[in-house]
């Protein structure tokens, strides 16, 4: 494979690892947003509500970064 197809590949594949972050944005948003709907309907949970959306969050936006660690490192290694 040329230097230049194999650039282009590598660029695609990037790509596709950022596109995680879409993903990790849509279930944050749409956790936080029920999390909210919870905490209206049941005040007093909310401590177990937060902690539990705090944790969730988490682990939605460390696939997030590792997709961009991916990404960096198709660019950057040859």
């Amino acid at each position: 494979m040329s230097a230049e197809g194999l650039l282009a590949v590598k660029a695609i594949a990037a790509a596709i690892a950022v596109l995680v972050g879409i993903g990790a944005g849509i279930s944050t948003g749409l956790s936080t947003g029920k999390a909210v709907e919870a905490i209206s309907r049941q005040p007093e949970a909310s401590g177990k509500i937060i902690s539990a959306l705090s944790i969730g969050n988490g682990f939605a936006e460390a696939t997030a970064i590792y997709g961009f660690l991916i990404s960096i490192l198709l660019l950057v290694l040859k």
